[in-house]
């Protein structure tokens, strides 16, 4: 069981709970049946809450298995559908930050192709040109810091496809930090990659007021953390 607790909530009202994920937690438990955060979490109401028998909680989107950071979850089943559609519009903001290998083309810009997933090896590809079964993936990014070595880049989904942002950023010769899938040179210790969802906003679905949350990136790696202060 993935490890709980009440420093890994970003965000907690009567209807959301926005949870601040590790790199390499699964969100959902997978079909060999090892368990996820949502278990997790809902083991943790349960005790806290002191709460007999099953424990709702809904999954309203996912973040890929090495990638950390801010992941909301419906405590109601009335703030589930409303969070639902707003994915389905696109009214959820999400912005991640990325360290990479390499520079992208420009310091900041659109990246628009099409992706088609290769669900034999857990794979997208990301095309200049459509494809068979692929879809457009549009994204926005800017540089907002350097080192030596690596970059780090602040990124908005437009759209939100499988592996969109490793996918389209290795197409463009500037893979993510550890992401040996996706042609990173090295891998990062505990098989995480450098991809993080830093923050949230959207319209509170019951309170209908604007929220943002915001993840402060995985402590341990200290290019995290010259990133983070780099960026202050």
């Amino acid at each position: 069981m993935i490890d709980f607790s009440t420093t890994d909530i970003l965000y907690e009202d009567n209807h959301l709970l926005v949870a601040n994920k590790r790199a390499g937690d699964l969100v959902q438990a997978d079909a060999a049946g090892e368990t996820g955060l949502e278990d997790a979490v809902k083991a943790f109401l349960r005790r806290r809450d002191n709460k007999p028998g099953d424990v709702f909680l809904g999954v309203v989107h996912r973040i890929d298995r090495p990638v950390s950071g801010a992941i909301v979850f419906a405590k109601t089943s009335k703030a589930l559908v409303r969070m639902n559609e707003m994915v389905k519009d696109r009214a959820v903001e999400k912005t991640y930050w990325a360290i990479t290998e390499s520079l992208l083309p420009a310091e900041q810009g659109t990246l628009v192709h099409h992706i088609a997933r290769d669900p034999r090896n857990n794979r997208s590809r990301a095309h200049i040109s459509p494809v068979r079964d692929s879809k457009e993936a549009t994204l926005n990014y800017r540089m907002i810091a350097g080192s030596k070595n690596y970059y780090l880049y602040e990124v908005q989904l437009i759209t939100g496809r499988h592996h969109q942002i490793r996918a389209q950023f290795a197409r463009e010769g500037a893979p993510i930090r550890g992401d040996l899938k996706y042609g990173a040179k090295r891998s990062i210790e505990g098989g995480g990659i450098s991809l993080h969802s830093r923050s949230l906003s959207f319209l509170h679905p019951v309170r209908k007021e604007p929220l943002t949350v915001v993840a402060p990136p995985p402590k341990g790696d200290n290019l995290w953390k010259f990133f983070e202060e780099a960026t202050r």
